[in-house]
């Protein structure tokens, strides 16, 4: 691999390589993705192994919308070969099946980020048994399909073969040398991404979001002769069929009835059975579409839907808040259910919290410093 400066490795992709299909635009802005959904990584300051089946997630949510049974769009040139046409997508088959799998499931409603949707909600197995199996098979399908696509942009991102990125290796060939992102595991075959580069991609976060989403609007108009803005409205619209929290909600009524006490963060107002709450998203829908279980606690109904909204705390009140989190965490600990479903979430989330020592504590650290890097890397609105 040859050395290219990180800070001049996403421009040149982005800007100056050739481009015949969307894939290394989809690449980066999917490391950009992982980089911030696990932030933690960066304090062990080596290389991250990512999963090329993590990456392959993230396109199913980028691409869903351009395959569309009624109005798809074009990602690259659909060519020929020995009589027959190929797709301009590698994956399209077996992304669009999985599309009309899940609007078979939902009773054909679709929305544009329902792939964004769909990844989150299937991301823990147990939630698998909630949907039936041609789903879960057709996600697996396009999965792998869009995997095995990717090596081919990581191949020839920028100047030559390998000059930015090594061949993905199997997990258990590099795992003495790389911290890997939570959830893989030893025949995963990963991404190898050098920490200079991790960081790069994590202190420009919100410039490389902005400019692979342009570069993407420009190409797709280019190939596919979709006026852009058309393109940016598909990208940026966020899930909005929330899962309903029935199940979390009747487990934290159960622990209320049996005498457990919690404190909103926000306003330490007593929480407590008969008293009204909701179910608060500490980082909200709007900014990160997740309902892992660590993300969930009870807080003051008011203030959740008058002040905080879709907001997240200054650093004097997520201070504040820090403790109450902990106790949120303990508390849910002492119900055999929430603490399953709770430790399976953060292990999957953050590679630092260890689920046998002192678990609530490092894990309210944990989701407060990803409130914070979330924060400054997206420059998000604060109460």
């Amino acid at each position: 691999m040859a050395q290219i400066a990180p800070e001049k490795v996403i421009s040149t992709i982005l800007k100056h390589d050739s481009k015949t299909t969307s894939y290394k635009i989809a690449l980066l802005r999917a490391i950009n993705d992982v980089v911030l959904t696990y932030p933690d990584l960066r304090t062990f300051q080596m290389p991250v192994a990512v999963p090329l089946r993590q990456l392959a997630k993230f396109w199913v949510a980028y691409y869903w919308p351009f395959v569309d049974p009624v109005l798809p769009i074009q990602q690259g040139q659909r060519a020929s070969r020995d009589g027959k046409t190929r797709n301009d997508m590698a994956f399209r088959p077996t992304l669009s099946e999985l599309r009309a799998q899940w609007e078979q499931t939902v009773g054909g409603l679709k929305n544009s980020a329902d792939g964004f949707f769909l990844i989150n909600e299937l991301k823990s197995n147990r939630k698998w048994q909630n949907y039936p199996d041609s789903l879960v098979k057709a996600l697996s399908h396009a999965v792998s399909a869009i995997a095995r696509t990717i090596e081919k942009p990581i191949r020839y991102a920028g100047p030559g073969e390998w000059s930015v990125f090594d061949k993905p290796q199997s997990y258990s060939a590099i795992s003495g040398s790389t911290i890997a992102v939570p959830g893989t595991v030893e025949r995963d075959r990963c991404l190898i991404i050098p920490f200079e580069l991790w960081e790069t991609f994590r202190q420009m976060s919100l410039w490389i979001e902005a400019l692979c989403v342009h570069e993407w609007c420009l190409f797709t108009q280019r190939v596919a002769d979709v006026d852009r803005g058309a393109i940016y409205s598909l990208f940026t619209v966020r899930p909005d069929n929330r899962r309903p929290l029935t199940w979390e909600r009747n487990q934290i009524d159960i622990l209320m009835m049996e005498g457990a006490e919690f404190t909103c963060p926000w306003t330490e107002r007593r929480l407590v059975s008969g008293i009204a709450y909701d179910l608060d998203h500490i980082l909200p829908v709007a900014v990160y579409p997740t309902n892992e279980l660590w993300n969930l606690v009870p807080a003051d109904p008011h203030f959740n839907s008058h002040q905080k909204r879709d907001r997240l705390p200054r650093p004097k009140r997520l201070a504040i808040a820090r403790p109450h989190l902990e106790m949120v965490y303990r508390q849910y600990g002492v119900s055999a259910k929430l603490s399953a479903v709770l430790k399976e979430d953060a292990t999957l989330r953050f590679a630092r919290v260890d689920a046998k020592v002192d678990f609530a504590t490092s894990l309210s650290s944990a989701v407060v410093d990803l409130i914070e890097g979330f924060t400054e890397l997206r420059n998000l609105a604060r109460f």
